[in-house]
């Protein structure tokens, strides 16, 4: 009990310490700082043994900032560092810093740090999941299908930038705050986005993942400088998306496509909340990618059946997503939607635009599609031979079996 209840504590709380901590003695300690509250929970596993404090989340924030003023004892540096930092007015201060509203501010000061553009792009996702939500090296590793020494590498790439640029933890402030919080979005959305379509071998979805992009979405929307249409448009994403994770599976552990979830299922107050947030969303005269997906997503809840859904209008939310943000992956989601209006001529048209590699591990979607296309077209042999590529492309177990299914009922079909 007690392990998973510190497990808990540090996935949720530790990046709280590590920020407001950050804000007291500055991001050029921030490994110190780390280490600090890592051995913070290793001290509270030893400690609870015997008895559970009655305010666990109070014991670990006072330990913390113990065991981080121990380590700038042991390396002499109070008096350059911390100039009565435990006796007087600056103590006062210090503990203001841990009230509810100040811990919130200290995580959005780190939100920016982590995703701040002069870090590498492939390095702001490791490190916000490292400082801001307490994930360990090893579930990076897994989370994002990369070796832990990469991840340390991303993670020492993205101090030494911190260090070099001399970058402030603070929140900016007038012109620069939407370039940044921009940036900041694009790094929930990817944290999101990486769990809702898992690309690890065993997992379909990873949730912690999703909950935890839609945890820091909401820091964003408690500030009134970061609570734009397009943050609340992001958040009804994540929302809508998050509303039918469930029903993404079923009772076999099966990955199930739209057309075979079941809607009754699919969590109805998250719906609503998408839609409120929506509602706040679309009260801008120009919308963003994250207008349009969520409208996207907005339009497949509505359907009651799947035979209901309004392709017509799904087309059209592509058609102005792809006008601002030409992807690869609305070309072919474009194909998808217009085999299901059988306009296969536009269908292939728009996969003849597509390059399988602009897929990366992905590709096998491109292949599936393909395979549909042909199916649709009453080309079986083709059908088999693209889906079959497909299948030996794709990593992911579910998806795979999702693949050979389907395979299978080409084969019966061409029977």
């Amino acid at each position: 009990m007690e392990t998973k209840l510190i497990d808990h504590l540090f996935r949720y709380h530790s990046g709280k310490m590590v920020s407001v901590l950050t804000r007291i003695f500055g991001l050029s300690h921030l490994e110190i700082i780390e280490d600090a509250v890592q051995d913070t929970f290793i001290k509270a596993s030893i400690s609870w043994r015997t008895k559970l404090p009655d305010n666990p989340e109070a014991w670990l924030t006072q330990a913390a900032k113990n065991r981080v003023l121990d380590i700038f004892r042991k390396l002499n540096t109070e008096k350059k560092h911390l100039p009565n930092i435990i006796y007087g007015t600056n103590a006062i201060a210090i503990n203001d810093l841990f009230l509810d509203t100040e811990i919130e501010d200290a995580q959005l000061r780190m939100i920016f740090t982590a995703c701040h553009p002069k870090l590498d792009p492939r390095d702001r996702i490791s490190f916000a999941l490292k400082t801001v939500s307490g994930f360990s090296i090893k579930e990076i590793s897994s989370a994002l299908l990369t070796k832990e020494d990469s991840i340390k590498k991303r993670l020492t790439r993205a101090r030494k930038a911190i260090h070099k640029a001399q970058l402030k933890f603070q929140i900016p402030q007038g012109a620069l705050l939407p370039q940044r919080l921009e940036s900041v979005m694009e790094v929930l959305y990817l944290i999101f986005n990486e769990g809702f379509h898992s690309n690890k071998k065993q997992t379909l979805i990873q949730k912690e993942l999703c909950g935890e992009a839609m945890r820091l979405c909401k820091i964003l929307l408690k500030n009134k400088h970061t609570r734009t249409p397009e943050v609340y448009a992001l958040f009804a994403l994540m929302c809508f998306h998050s509303a039918r994770i469930e029903t993404k599976t079923n009772a076999k552990n099966e990955l199930l496509d739209l057309k075979n979830q079941d809607r009754s299922q699919w969590h109805f107050p998250l719906i609503k909340l998408g839609n409120i947030m929506m509602d706040k969303a679309v009260d801008t005269p120009t919308f963003s990618c994250y207008h349009y997906e969520a409208a996207i997503a907005a339009e497949h809840l509505r359907a009651v059946r799947f035979e209901d859904t309004k392709w017509d209008k799904i087309l059209h939310w592509y058609e102005c997503l792809n006008a601002i943000q030409p992807m690869p992956t609305h070309l072919l989601t474009m194909a998808v939607v217009c085999l299901q209006t059988k306009d296969y001529e536009i269908s292939k048209n728009y996969l003849d635009q597509i390059k399988p590699n602009d897929f990366a591990q992905r590709a096998y979607l491109y292949y599936g599609t393909l395979s549909d296309y042909y199916h649709a077209i009453n080309d079986l042999p083709e059908a088999i031979k693209h889906i079959d590529y497909a299948i030996s492309l794709v990593n992911n177990k579910f998806e795979k079996n999702y693949l050979q299914k389907k395979k299978s009922n080409l084969l019966l079909t061409n029977k």
